[in-house]
């Protein structure tokens, strides 16, 4: 077939470069991560993105889940950025399919994990846009391609900045937290749905909510129901640091009219 064909040409050139160290760089260390992860599509994608002038170089795993991994790229002209890349074979995104069904911005449901992941890679980006044009910080949007998403690098290259749960939180860190959820909530118009002190940074001064694949509209038939598991959550965690968030109710019915 012709496009067989020309996919195989595609990734030789691919692999050519990637010997020749043209845009992905390896070491010993991350050899058997990244012969994991970058199966042909992938590398694929990877070409795309690069070829559009969004990457230049790939480096170390910064993060690694169940579902994706993190990496610490370089955009042409050196900046640095995150490289999510989801993997093609996880059992999880079935589960994961509960935040998509409902969502009057995609059409039907995928039938299998390749659609199921695109959809979720292009998912996520449109949560990062929705939710910067309300003016909640989340990593800016940069692009994205199949199973791969390119964000704003949030830390000290290599490092990423420490989660919450990484480091000490304060009053302010619990007031900046709910007022957050209700801005996401009335300006924005979504509900994360899977927060936790896990994905909200602490950059020096800043803080910044992040993976907001699971993100949904607030027209989402659960949405209320995933909004109060995001306020239990965060109740939850400030509470076992000694903070005062905090009623779970009470915050709900303020964001909840």
């Amino acid at each position: 077939m012709a496009g067989d064909d020309e996919d195989r040409k595609l990734s030789e050139r691919i692999l050519r470069s990637e010997r020749d160290s043209r845009y992905l760089r390896k070491d010993s260390d991350q050899r058997k991560v990244m012969e994991e992860v970058f199966d042909r599509s992938t590398l694929i994608s990877i070409e795309e993105l690069t070829r559009r002038g969004h990457l230049e170089a790939l480096n170390g795993v910064v993060n690694a889940g169940k579902e994706a991994r993190v990496y610490y790229g370089i955009a042409p002209g050196g900046a640095p950025v995150a490289v999510k890349i989801y993997m093609m074979v996880s059992a999880d995104f079935k589960k994961r399919l509960v935040y998509v069904a409902g969502d009057r911005r995609f059409g039907k449901l995928p039938s299998n994990s390749r659609e199921a992941i695109d959809l979720w890679v292009r998912k996520e980006f449109k949560n990062l846009q929705l939710a910067r044009s309300a003016n909640v910080r989340v990593p800016r949007p940069i692009s994205f391609y199949r199973n791969i998403l390119l964000m704003e690098y949030i830390g000290e290259p290599p490092r990423p900045a420490p989660t919450f749960a990484e480091t000490e939180v304060d009053q302010s860190d619990c007031d900046w937290t709910f007022a957050t959820v209700a801005r996401l909530y009335g300006s924005a118009g979504l509900v994360h749905a899977d927060l936790s002190e896990y994905n909200i940074f602490k950059n020096g001064g800043e803080r910044v909510l992040f993976d907001m694949g699971s993100a949904v509209l607030t027209s989402h038939p659960r949405a209320v129901d995933f909004l109060r598991r995001d306020l239990q959550n965060m109740v939850r965690f400030f509470s076992k640091r000694g903070l005062t968030p905090g009623d779970t109710d009470a915050w709900l019915g303020k964001m909840v009219k």
